[in-house]
């Protein structure tokens, strides 16, 4: 089997940076282009060279039209500019890794139009282990009944732009999905002023941001005499790149279809 070649999407920021050198790292897996917004400094840098490793003769570019022929783009920027890039991996029939987050509703229907005739993976949080926690807060939802009140923490950097994290949102609706009841209807956001006693079976989230914490999440289950809490706290970026490629080298032989990390690991129950 010939090596999967991946396009790399916003290389020069930090998750793109971690992705060229997860990329280049990787058994089975080359770098085929790599992307940034017109006007930026590092357009005509070589990807390999800004992300830290050796050169890899691919030059960042700020038009994805003009890379080379690829099996799947990896796209961390931001929900406009992903559609744009769905776009062009749908037009060429390439598969796609998203780790963007904030889609409005409406985004996020365009973008499963866009790519309904393409194989994807979409995940809040490519680390193994967050989705392993995710497995694990819905297996506890379906245990700890309403007697537990559920609560779920997250901390990021002071850089991030949306709250809460996609991670804590999909923390959220696993255990929601363990109770059998749409988050939506469950979920509490904020809490200010005289707020009034909790609700039954409400999911309260809190939000920290500040300095340059990676990522920190706990979802707590919550009773009189004791309290569960599920953790995972990531200490560098690169679990994430790791597991976008792996989840690529993962979609190499499937069909067109809707995809996230559970299926990748074969988590689902």
């Amino acid at each position: 089997m010939s090596d999967m070649r991946i396009i790399v999407v916003g290389a020069s920021g930090r998750m793109g940076r971690m992705l060229v050198r997860a990329v280049s790292g990787s058994k089975g897996t080359i770098l085929a282009g790599a992307t940034e917004r017109p006007g930026s400094p590092f357009i005509g840098r070589d990807a390999g060279e800004l992300a830290g490793v050796e050169t890899l003769g691919v030059g960042v570019v700020d038009d994805i039209n003009s890379c080379a022929e690829a099996d799947v783009v990896i796209d961390f920027t931001s929900p406009v500019a992903t559609l744009n890039h769905a776009n062009f991996a749908a037009s060429r029939g390439m598969g796609m890794i998203i780790g963007t987050t904030g889609f409005e509703p409406g985004q996020l229907d365009e973008l499963k139009e866009i790519l309904s005739g393409s194989p994807v993976v979409m995940a809040a949080n490519y680390s193994v282990g967050v989705n392993l926690a995710l497995s694990l807060i819905e297996r506890a939802a379906e245990v700890l009944d309403e007697d537990y009140d559920a609560e779920i923490f997250e901390a990021h950097h002071k850089h991030k732009v949306d709250a809460p994290s996609g991670t804590a949102l999909a923390m959220g609706r696993a255990l929601a999905a363990g109770r059998c009841v749409p988050l939506e209807e469950v979920a509490v956001y904020s809490r200010e002023g005289i707020t009034g006693a909790r609700k039954p079976g409400s999911i309260g989230f809190s939000v920290v941001r500040g300095g340059n914490i990676v990522g920190e999440h706990q979802a707590m289950f919550i009773a009189d005499e004791e309290r569960i809490e599920i953790n995972h706290v990531a200490a560098d970026r690169m679990v994430f790149a790791k597991g976008a490629v792996r989840a690529a080298s993962w979609l190499m032989d499937k069909s067109a279809g809707w995809y996230d990390m559970q299926d990748v690991l074969n988590l689902r129950n």
